[in-house]
């Protein structure tokens, strides 16, 4: 099942929540995303089995606008340093100097997050742009001080994340010890969706091969197995102290292969007219997005 946010195009202040039936949005009897994720499994169960029944044609996507899956997180935690090969890349760029011993994070901001189908500004200070294609996890249940083996039980589903990135930024916020990251929270610099995918139609999220094209062209591919932290580490780390909710979010991070880590990396940064995909091929998904001028 395949659950997002919109608004429809002729009333863009009206926000819904959906799900998806072949190709046509039917709205479902929710304030919000994370309130109908707070009914718990038993009604998202529920719901899956009333799609293929369900009265009244529904809506066509290109009459809506997408919205993040979950515009309005209580917490959406970033995991970084999460793939060797990325790693080696940062440390080829002097933006890390080893590797964690656990897992890592820092949060990403509601306000920068945006829709699938969604133009996002590249500031006029922003020269060094580049794309990271992340796996994101979507929290069903409460969960605080959550056992590694009962961690996927907390789970309602994946999304995708392309966490932009303001590498010069980033390299003076490193240096400068700083973990709030202005350089991944600037407005639209968080493409999300554009659904979540429930569990049940992803057979293993850590046999997942995650792509990103700029403009036609394959930039990456790579397979959610090269992650360090498995997810079921990650709950444990982070929900020691800190409740999780419905609708909360983990991104695992962001694979190898990204702009900084190439040779060539000054003609692959992001450009006012690039159009980005990042994608998981099974269970298939795209979000795409158009880079703009400020």
């Amino acid at each position: 099942m395949r659950l997002a946010t919109f608004s429809l195009r002729s009333s863009p202040e009206r926000q819904l929540v959906g799900v998806l039936r072949g190709d046509r949005l039917l709205e479902v009897d929710a304030p919000s995303m994370k309130a109908l994720l707070a009914r718990g499994r038993e009604a998202l169960d529920a719901l899956a089995g009333k799609v293929e029944t369900w009265p009244g044609p529904g809506h066509a996507l290109q009459d809506v606008h997408f919205l993040p899956p979950v515009p309005d997180a209580n917490k959406f935690l970033c995991v970084g340093k999460n793939y060797r090969t990325h790693l080696e890349e940062l440390k080829r760029t002097d933006l890390i100097k080893e590797l964690p011993s656990e897992p890592t994070g820092f949060v990403k901001l509601n306000d920068a997050l945006t829709g699938h189908d969604a133009e996002v500004v590249r500031p006029a200070t922003v020269m060094r742009l580049d794309y990271e294609p992340e796996l994101v996890f979507v929290i069903g249940k409460p969960a605080h001080n959550v056992k590694p083996d009962d961690a996927m039980s907390y789970v309602a589903g994946i999304t995708i994340l392309n966490d932009l990135t303001c590498r010069d930024t980033q390299k003076r916020e490193v240096a400068s010890g700083s973990r709030f990251w202005t350089a991944k929270n600037a407005p639209g610099f968080g493409p999300l969706g554009p659904f979540i995918i429930t569990m049940e139609e992803v057979p293993d999220p850590y046999d997942i091969w995650v792509t990103c094209s700029v403009n036609g062209e394959q930039r990456m591919r790579v397979n959610t197995s090269e992650q360090i932290w498995k997810l079921s580490r990650i709950i444990e780390h982070f929900s020691r102290l800190v409740p999780l909710l419905p609708g909360d979010m983990f991104s695992t991070g962001a694979p190898g292969g990204v702009a900084v880590g190439k040779a060539n990396a000054e003609d692959l940064f992001l450009k006012p007219g690039d159009v980005v995909e990042c994608a998981f091929e099974a269970p298939a998904m795209v979000l795409r997005n158009r880079i703009a001028a400020a």
